[in-house]
C-alpha cells in the first residue's frame, strides 16, 4: 500500500535501485517531465521513454500499485492537489469539517504537518544548508512568490544582521536577469515556492544555476518545477482547514536554520549586532525608553 503522504516521485525515487534497467529507463523519463510524462495512456508513456508496454505495468506493479490505473489515479490526484485555487480548496474541506473550535482544529493540521514534515526530512540536508548559508564568502540571494515573498523577505532580513553579502530579489521578475549577472560560482539562491508554482521561479533557478550558483528551495510535499535544478530542497507539508496553504512549518525550518547560522558564526554576529544596535542609537531609530 502506498503512503498517502509520499507523491509517486517519492516512490520511484525510494524503489529506483530495485528496477532492472529497462524499468530505470522508464523511471527517467517519468521524472524528466513529473507529472505530466505519467497522464498518458500507457502505450503512450511506453513509447516516450522507449520501453514496451509491460515494462510499465511490471514497474507500477513493484511500486507498490495495483496497476497503470492506479498508478495513473495517485497522479491526478497530486496535480489536483497542487492546481487547487482558495476557493475550491475551502471547499473541500468545509464539508466534513468537524464539530471543534477552528483554534483546535488548526493545531490540529499544524502539529500533524510538522510531524510529517520532520519525519521526511534528512537532518544532514538541514545541516549541509546551515553550513552553506554561514559561508560568508557566498553571497545569498532570496526570493518568493506573491504570498511567500514575505518568508523570503524574513529569512533575508534576518540573515543580513547575522552576516554579510545578502540580497533580497525585488518582487519585479522583469528585473531578476540584473540580479543573475551578478551570481557567482558557489553564490546561493534560496527560492520559496509553493503550489500554484510560478513558471518565472523555474527560469531563474535554471538561469542562476547556469552562471554556477547553488539552488535551495523551499516547496510543499508535491515539490516546484524548481527544485529540479536545486542542490537542496525543503519539502514541507502545508494544507490546513483553509482557504489558504499554512507557512507555519516553513517558518519553523526558517528559523531552525537561522539559529544554526547565528550560533555557528556567533562571534562575528554579535559584533555586528553589537554595531547595529549603535546605528539604531545615532539615528535615533529604536530607541529605548524610559
Amino acid at each position: 500500500m502506498i503512503n498517502a503522504s509520499k507523491t509517486v516521485s517519492d516512490v520511484i525515487h525510494a524503489r529506483f535501485d530495485g528496477l532492472t534497467r529497462a524499468e530505470k529507463q522508464l523511471a527517467k523519463s517519468l521524472l524528466d517531465n513529473y507529472p505530466v510524462s505519467g497522464l498518458g495512456s500507457i502505450t503512450t508513456v511506453a513509447e516516450n521513454a522507449r520501453v514496451s508496454t509491460p515494462t510499465v505495468a511490471r514497474m507500477v506493479q513493484k511500486l507498490g500499485f495495483k496497476g497503470y490505473p492506479e498508478f495513473q489515479s495517485h497522479l491526478h490526484q497530486e496535480v489536483e492537489a497542487t492546481i487547487s485555487n482558495p476557493l475550491t480548496k475551502r471547499g473541500r474541506w468545509a464539508s466534513n469539517a468537524p464539530g471543534t473550535h477552528i483554534l483546535n482544529r488548526f493545531a490540529d493540521a499544524i502539529s500533524a504537518n510538522l510531524r510529517q514534515t520532520l519525519t521526511d526530512l534528512d537532518t544532514s540536508t538541514f545541516d549541509s544548508v546551515a553550513t552553506l548559508l554561514s559561508e560568508s564568502r557566498r553571497e545569498l540571494y532570496f526570493v518568493g512568490g506573491r504570498i511567500t515573498g514575505a518568508l523570503a523577505e524574513y529569512f533575508f532580513t534576518h540573515m543580513q544582521v547575522i552576516r554579510a553579502n545578502t540580497t533580497l530579489l525585488s518582487d519585479n521578475s522583469s528585473s531578476w536577469p540584473q540580479y543573475v549577472l551578478n551570481m557567482n560560482p558557489g553564490d546561493l539562491l534560496i527560492i520559496f515556492d509553493i503550489r500554484r508554482y510560478e513558471v518565472e521561479m523555474v527560469s531563474l533557478a535554471a538561469a542562476a544555476r547556469r552562471r554556477g550558483a547553488e539552488i535551495i528551495v523551499f516547496t510543499d510535499q508535491w515539490a516546484s518545477p524548481a527544485s529540479k535544478h536545486a542542490k537542496h530542497t525543503f519539502r514541507v507539508h502545508i494544507e490546513a482547514p483553509s482557504a489558504w496553504d499554512s507557512s507555519v512549518v516553513t517558518l519553523f525550518i526558517v528559523e531552525a536554520l537561522i539559529e544554526a547560522v547565528q550560533n555557528s558564526t556567533w562571534d562575528e554576529t554579535s559584533e555586528r549586532m553589537k554595531t547595529l544596535e549603535g546605528l539604531f542609537e545615532q539615528s535615533k531609530l529604536f530607541r529605548k525608553i524610559g
